[in-house]
């Protein structure tokens, strides 16, 4: 019953998926909706906002990092959970 369950909710993730792909941008889109409103607040604010003339830098350094940090976080959080999880089972 446990193999039916998980193929049936893989198959249903699968089918999830399936139907979201086709109201994705196109690669490289120009009009994508993140290439409106979000790259337009990267260039014009990162030099207010960093203090640095380069964009990439700017956006590497302080809208990236918050992101690095959060990944870093549950990254470790996982970790420390796998260990708890395995000194359980051997104790």
């Amino acid at each position: 019953m446990r193999r039916y369950l998980a193929v049936l909710s893989c198959a249903l993730f699968w089918a999830i998926l399936v139907y979201g792909v086709p109201d994705l941008p196109d690669l490289g889109d120009p009009d994508a909706p993140s290439h409106k409103h979000v790259v337009p607040e990267y260039i014009e604010g990162s030099y207010k906002e960093a203090g640095v003339t380069n964009i990439v830098t700017a956006i590497l350094a302080n809208y990236r990092g918050y992101d690095t940090l959060g990944e870093t976080t549950v990254i470790f959080t996982a970790g420390i959970t796998v260990m708890l999880l395995i000194r359980r089972k051997w104790k």
